[in-house]
């Protein structure tokens, strides 16, 4: 048993109303236990369409996870389908019954038919109690086969997939280990940094393999090792996260899931230092993903978004003719607006941003996605200029993100 797909039921998901984080979470928990999704698939709260997903999905998998239409309402009909699909009876199951009665007492709430309806399952499936809802978990059997239907609310799904399912998974696995290691990095492109990384590729050993995962300019390289042998594996792990090191030691910025703003809160505590913004065109995103980072009250004094020009003269003080002459995006603004918060907030470095998000504003000289970001500290003022793209939410993403890479750089450098 090592392929699998995913089913995932509702109209709220392919309306858009509901975003589908189900699947995304499943995948990743069952790469854990060698388990390949090849295939997740969205359907309709219908009957004809669970029969035919289920059909083709146990046509082609060992495993079928599904989620969603498991409530009291009468469009969730998941588990009457299923019922029907493996030929069994509607029973009431006293445990669940048992389970929802008590939750309802808890909540002061009586006990009516759709809550009562809660506790009926089919008569072949094994039971996944539901500690954090009324809507028990099912398993099927299907000529050795499994079918698992859980509930489409994230946390009970959660919930019945850590107790019930993986545990599972884990004894059917037996031995085979599977490692990921991830390492972050900025300041390139994908097709830039596989090209850097060919040579590093072509050397893996067969049990690892590497993926590119890029997300506004941040690409995580994910290493997965995959054997029998657990500290083998993580040996060989370490020796090749350590080549990766030595061949693209400018563009890590660390490893596991950690993000450029929590580094910099390491860096600036760290080393007793203080930090400031002054945003116009991020309209204070660096200061919310900064702020996002538990304890930057330590090290982050404050912001300014001067959208206006007026707010860059009159409390960044930069110098009116400045603008006039060069520009509110130009290298000599943000070096003064750099300059402005930091002596406003008295901070060891500062961050300041100008540019154009778009969609409009650009011009032949200064087109949409022209962002001027300076730093500045007790070395002096550090200013570059970048060019983006032609999306608004791109250019700010890509503008902040950036904007905490350069400063990165310049405290290790100092």
């Amino acid at each position: 048993m090592n392929n699998a797909e995913i089913i995932t039921i509702g109209d709220e998901i392919l309306i858009g109303q509901t975003i589908d984080t189900n699947s995304a979470w499943i995948g990743s928990q069952l790469n854990l236990y060698g388990m390949r999704v090849n295939r997740i698939t969205s359907i309709s709260d219908n009957r004809e369409e669970i029969i035919n997903a289920l059909e083709e999905a146990l046509g082609r998998a060992s495993l079928v996870l599904m989620t969603g239409g498991l409530g009291p309402t009468s469009d969730d009909i998941t588990k009457v389908t299923l019922a029907e699909y493996f030929g069994s009876q509607m029973v009431t199951d006293p445990g669940v019954l048992e389970e929802v009665t008590e939750r309802l007492r808890r909540r002061n709430l009586e006990m009516n038919e759709k809550n009562r309806r809660q506790a009926q399952v089919p008569d072949n499936c094994t039971v996944l109690a539901n500690h954090t809802g009324t809507a028990p978990g099912m398993l099927f059997n299907n000529r050795g086969k499994l079918v698992i239907s859980m509930p489409g609310v994230p946390s009970e799904m959660k919930h019945i997939m850590q107790v019930h399912v993986l545990p599972m998974l884990a004894a059917i696995a037996g031995g085979m280990v599977i490692i990921h290691k991830n390492i972050m990095t900025y300041g390139t492109f994908e097709a830039k940094l596989a090209d850097r990384l060919e040579g590093f590729e072509q050397g893996l050993p067969p049990e690892i393999r590497l993926a590119y995962l890029p997300a506004y300019g941040v690409i995580k390289l994910r290493l997965t090792g995959t054997g029998t042998e657990a500290e083998l594996l993580r040996q060989e792990m370490a020796e090749q996260v350590q080549k990766l090191y030595e061949v693209i030691p400018d563009v890590i910025y660390g490893e596991d899931e950690v993000t450029l703003e929590e580094v910099i809160g390491k860096l600036l505590i760290n080393n007793n230092l203080t930090l400031s913004t002054a945003e116009s065109c991020t309209g204070g995103k660096i200061a919310s993903m900064i702020t996002s980072v538990p304890g930057s009250s330590a090290w982050f004094r404050g912001s300014v978004v001067a959208y206006d020009n007026s707010i860059k003269t009159s409390i960044l003080k930069v110098d009116p003719e400045l603008i006039s002459r060069y520009g509110a995006v130009s290298e000599e603004t943000a070096v003064a607006m750099a300059q402005g918060v930091r002596q406003l907030f008295g901070t060891n470095y500062s961050v300041a941003v100008t540019g154009i998000a778009g969609p409009t504003g650009g011009t032949p000289g200064k087109p949409v996605g022209t962002v001027w970001i300076a730093i500045a500290s007790d070395g002096g003022v550090v200013a570059e200029q970048h060019r983006f793209a032609d999306d608004r939410n791109v250019n700010i993403s890509r503008s902040a993100t950036t904007a905490i890479n350069m400063l990165r750089k310049q405290i290790i450098s100092s």
